[in-house]
């Protein structure tokens, strides 16, 4: 399980040296054979102890590795699509032949599919990179586990998943494993859960919880509910030490009946699990409780700017803000707006500007420096564990261009003066492509894939790729009838107006030269579906976005699913090697969400680029969960997330080099690298939201 995890996140392996004093040659020859077949290689680090392995010892690195690689891939799967011979079959084949496949298939409620000979397919022609695979140290592994704990944003359900294998597996390592400071509220709810599952000391929940809301955020926790507090959750039934210990911590809280009062309804139907009447000495709890259960009065700081606000009292309102930095900057464009001196506002800003999160500030100069570009839509990716996305017209009014070149001034004065304050980097390649990947703030609903990329990051397409071929694999749900989950993919223009779609209601397409392997509509061992699109086909006849989709046509949530996932390969010759070549895949994503649509990724063939999405689109179709029934969403959502605004790595970690660091025009030179591929990459997301936020 250690290397399976530090395989998927790191690309490494910890390896101990074995006492062999002659190597294996052949064995090792066959061992990285096979995971050439793959795409992968192994380091000279890895390579030189592998020497030293014995027979039997290099047979269980080649049976444990090779099956955790192959898993990561999705390799581990048999995938037969209704067209064996795929793609070439579909193409040649008669739209007669293609619909009466496809009746007789739903008529039989998916248990018959046409039989076809699979013939020979030549070997494959791709060229493609071996990733290598590098000697990883235990340390290393466990630094993996603190940068998530100290991460200033919310983590995802596999990051979760791995920090609770980390405290089950090497409870006697809670030291290492837990840093200094724990700067995330929700971070703070999953160390305690995590510490009183495993039965260890936790007495540092003390130093970390300061509000009540963070004592109701470790009770949703400990009831495996959603921390971000987005959705309501039904309280456990409670140990007796864990009820003493939440309300030892909430008694040792501030102004609890203010914070209480935000999460009332909560709080009651928590205060049902806590008995907090049992316990006496928990004087200012008990009070709190009793408020809320009889509806007493309890002035609120929100309420206090909100009638502030509503009688335009504006210094009053900035006073009440400037003790809560982080609400003066969210509320800043509302300030602007209202105040008829806006320069009052500035002056009030940068007077707590340090004050403010970093991430806040990364935000709020985000926000200013794009405010007046003139954008149709404003999206919104709201908290919850489902990836939502909302999108409403822009109806702001304009503010001055100087106001909003001030405000970014001053952020990036501000970002720059807390920067200063870590250690110096010293000399800096910083790669200009990482303007394309934005800043991790929120990971929270983002699936598990083979690269963690952060929704709306912008990947290259390389340029020897003729086809894309996405890939979609699952299996039955516990549903008495079938599980029907369809891929598609819908091409538009540069105006986003419609040309063409590829999917189980239209299996190819002779003008774009692209094809679909065929509907199946039931998967009791697995199912799979294919489809392929030339690219320079679409582009001949204008196309310019291509919109991929997965649609839950039975009417399962992807998460009632026991397996669900998709892929993209880059394809030079579709014809040559097998239809799934795990070498050729550039990434896999399982589909887990809570909704019936996903829109995981979206190709830009102007830009040549796959625009990473990874979102839910949730609607209730009329008629029938497909394509067709979709279209004012999926180009809604399709517009928004190609011209999203917000924070990018380039721009980041140009803020910490000019805090700390000093640039180099070549890699040869750096002390450290900021690149796509070489140094702190974009997909080394616990080390960027630990320590660069």
């Amino acid at each position: 399980m250690i290397n399976q995890i530090y395989l998927r996140r790191k690309n490494k392996l910890i390896l101990t040296k074995g006492n062999e004093h002659t190597p294996n040659l052949h064995y090792i020859a066959t061992i990285l054979a096979n995971f050439e077949s793959l795409g992968y290689t192994f380091s000279k680090s890895i390579i030189d102890t592998l020497y030293t392995y014995s027979a039997n010892q290099l047979n269980e690195f080649y049976l444990s590795t090779i099956d955790n690689l192959k898993e990561l891939l999705g390799a581990n799967k048999t995938y037969k699509p209704m067209y064996p011979n795929f793609p070439q079959q579909v193409m040649e084949a008669s739209d007669a032949e293609l619909f009466v496949n496809a009746l007789i298939h739903y008529l039989s409620e998916g248990t018959i599919l046409p039989e076809y000979e699979q013939q020979t397919r030549l070997p494959l022609y791709d060229r493609t990179e071996q990733k290598v695979i590098a000697l990883g140290s235990t340390d290393d592994f466990l630094m993996i586990f603190r940068n998530l704990l100290s991460s200033k944003t919310s983590l995802s359900a596999t990051d979760k998943a791995d920090l609770e294998y980390a405290f089950s597996s090497f409870p006697e390592m809670a030291g290492q494993l837990i840093p200094r400071e724990v700067p995330l509220k929700e971070n703070i709810a999953l160390l305690g859960k995590l510490l009183l599952e495993n039965n260890l000391d936790h007495k540092i929940l003390f130093q970390y919880v300061k509000t009540a809301t963070d004592v109701l955020r470790i009770a949703v926790s400990l009831s495996d509910g959603d921390v971000s507090l987005a959705a309501s959750t039904r309280f456990k039934s409670f140990k007796r030490k864990e009820r003493r210990l939440l309300l030892t911590l909430l008694e040792n809280c501030g102004n609890i009946e203010e914070d209480m009062k935000r999460y009332k309804n909560r709080w009651i139907r928590l205060g049902e699990r806590l008995h907090p009447g049992e316990y006496k000495q928990f004087k200012k709890a008990n009070e709190a409780f009793f408020k809320l259960r009889n509806n007493e009065h309890i002035p609120t700081f929100n309420g206090l700017v909100a009638e502030a606000l509503c009688t335009k009292r504006m210094d009053d309102a900035m006073t009440f803000l400037s003790e809560r930095p982080g609400e003066f900057a969210r509320k800043l464009d509302h300030l602007l707006r209202l105040h008829h001196q806006p320069e009052i506002v500035i002056e009030n800003f940068k007077a707590i500007a340090e004050k403010v999160e970093t991430t806040v500030l990364l935000q709020v100069r985000e926000h200013f420096k794009n405010r007046n570009a003139g954008n149709e839509k404003r999206s919104f990716f709201p908290k919850g564990n489902v990836a939502k996305m909302f999108v409403i017209d822009n109806n702001l009014p304009d503010i001055a261009e100087e106001v909003c070149e001030e405000i970014v001034c001053i952020c990036d004065n501000s970002l720059i003066s807390i920067y200063k304050q870590k250690g110096s980097i010293g000399k800096v390649y910083l790669d200009e492509a990482l303007k394309n990947y934005l800043v991790p703030f929120s990971q929270r609903s983002a699936n598990k894939s083979v690269k963690a990329v952060v929704r709306g990051s912008k990947l290259d397409v390389a340029e020897s790729m003729k086809t894309i071929r996405t890939f979609l694999y699952w299996k039955d749900g516990s549903k008495d009838w079938g599980t029907d989950v369809d891929l598609s993919a819908v091409m538009y223009d540069e105006a986003w107006g419609y040309l063409e779609h590829v999917s189980y209601t239209n299996l190819k397409s002779a003008k774009y030269k692209s094809s679909h392997s065929g509907d199946i509509t039931s998967a009791p061992a697995g199912a799979s579906e294919f489809i392929d699109l030339d690219i320079q086909s679409v582009r001949n006849f204008g196309g310019r976005y291509i919109v991929f989709s997965i649609h839950s046509f039975s009417g399962e949530a992807f998460n009632e699913l026991p397996e669900c996932f998709m892929g993209w390969m880059s394809r030079e010759n579709p014809n040559s090697g097998e239809i799934y070549e795990p070498k050729t895949v550039e990434n896999r994503m399982d589909i887990t969400s809570d909704s019936k649509i996903c829109i995981p990724m979206i190709l830009d063939l102007q830009d040549n680029k796959i625009i990473w999405t990874d979102v839910a689109l949730r609607t209730d179709p009329y008629f029938a969960n497909n394509v067709e029934e979709n279209q004012m969403g999926m180009v809604l959502m399709g517009k928004a997330l190609t011209s999203l605004v917000k924070p990018n790595l380039y721009d980041l970690f140009k803020l910490h080099i000019e805090a700390r660091g000093e640039f180099c025009a070549t890699i040869e030179e750096a002390d450290l690298i900021f690149s796509v591929d070489k140094g702190i990459t974009p997909f080394d997301l616990d080390l960027i939201v630990s320590e660069y936020l």
